[in-house]
């Protein structure tokens, strides 16, 4: 297992990897044969960023049985799935808000991230694997009050983008970790230290070598995009000054400041 990390240190920004409390500096492009060097930094010296900045931050709905079940949703056979703005990333213990004016509900939803690694068009299951990079945690922030906050003239076009993509809505971290078998983890949230999501990706409907391949056939994939599998039952509404916490073994914790009022003022 081999846990990538990018930082910032004084004004520079750089890669690496994570061992135990030091960081080994990369040169290069860490998806494409990067070169270690013999630069140790240790982890205290360092502000973790958000492992990758994807050029395509795609998110997936209704992808869990015991989700399905409880919204008496049918099980899909492809992905169900939206856009987030790139804008939307932010790294671990940074801080987001809610957008300007919106006062309605703002929600958690703890997942597991797929990183592509390299380039894939229409790709099979059997090949979609090689193309995964690793993995990370991401929290799926939504403003869902926004769905269908839409014009008057047009109350059933739901709002993906809008109600995902607002502005530090797509926390990613703390690393991507590579070598490790996601489907036999957890996904756990937590606000202020106490746990509020808890559920098994094994109960994924399409797991991401699936999803990878379904996405590729309409899409091409490249590499840092990041795909997140959905999340499962739990989801709840965050309030202003509440910590946020999405934890998954082998990964770590992602944590991140729902910030208050006096907080988005100054």
């Amino acid at each position: 297992m081999t846990l990538w990390v990018r930082f910032a240190i004084g004004n520079a920004e750089g890669f690496g990897v994570l061992r135990d409390d030091l960081v080994q500096v990369y040169d290069g492009d860490m998806f494409t044969a990067p070169i270690a060097t013999d630069t140790l930094l240790p982890l205290s010296d360092l502000r973790l960023l958000a492992p990758v900045q994807p050029g395509k931050f795609i998110g997936l709905w209704n992808n869990f049985y015991a989700a399905a079940e409880k919204q008496s949703l049918p099980i899909p056979t492809t992905p169900l799935y939206f856009l987030k703005a790139p804008s939307s990333i932010i790294g671990p213990e940074d801080g987001f808000r809610a957008p300007a004016g919106y006062d309605g509900k703002v929600v958690y939803e703890g997942e597991l991230g797929v990183v592509i690694g390299s380039r894939c068009t229409n790709v099979s299951e059997a090949d979609a694997t090689a193309h995964i990079f690793g993995y990370t945690c991401v929290n799926d922030i939504t403003a869902a009050d926004l769905f269908f906050a839409a014009d008057p003239e047009f109350p059933g076009f739901p709002q993906w983008a809008r109600a995902k993509g607002c502005d530090g809505f797509g926390p990613l971290g703390p690393v991507i970790a590579t070598g490790i078998d996601p489907m036999m983890a957890s996904v756990k949230v937590s606000l202020n230290g106490r746990e509020r999501q808890n559920y098994p990706l094994a109960d994924m409907i399409l797991p991401p070598a699936r999803i990878v391949s379904l996405l590729s056939r309409e899409m091409s994939l490249l590499p840092g995009d990041v795909i997140a599998c959905g999340t499962s039952v739990g989801a709840l509404p965050m309030r202003p000054g509440m910590v946020v916490e999405v934890a998954i073994e082998g990964i770590g914790h992602l944590r991140n400041h729902y910030l208050t009022v006096d907080a988005q003022a100054s």
